[in-house]
């Protein structure tokens, strides 16, 4: 992990954003953390970032986990099967000519 100060890493942004494939850069004002650099890899990566700090997200599953701790829940194979029955009802998606 790098730590750097805003100042520098607005100096040397290039630099910090190659050192983020190394690991996290934590930037830093006034000697506080205030921000953190992640490298992302593909898609997934930026799909798991974005999912992890998405308030409506966190607010869903946050709901759903207090419906299963008051046991309102659904068993998996459940679940799973609904998947799968609305997977088979969606039309076909057709591949850019």
């Amino acid at each position: 992990m790098t730590i750097a100060s805003l100042a520098d890493v607005k100096t040397h942004f290039s630099s910090y954003v190659k050192a983020s494939a190394d690991g996290p850069v934590v930037v830093t004002r006034n000697g506080k953390p205030v921000a953190v650099l992640v490298a992302v890899t593909d898609a997934d990566d930026l799909e798991r970032l974005m999912m992890a700090h998405s308030p409506r997200l966190q607010a869903l599953l946050a709901g759903a986990r207090k419906r299963m701790d008051a046991g309102r829940g659904i068993p998996a194979d459940k679940f799973w099967a609904g998947v799968k029955a609305n997977k088979a009802r969606r039309p076909k998606r057709r591949k850019p000519a």
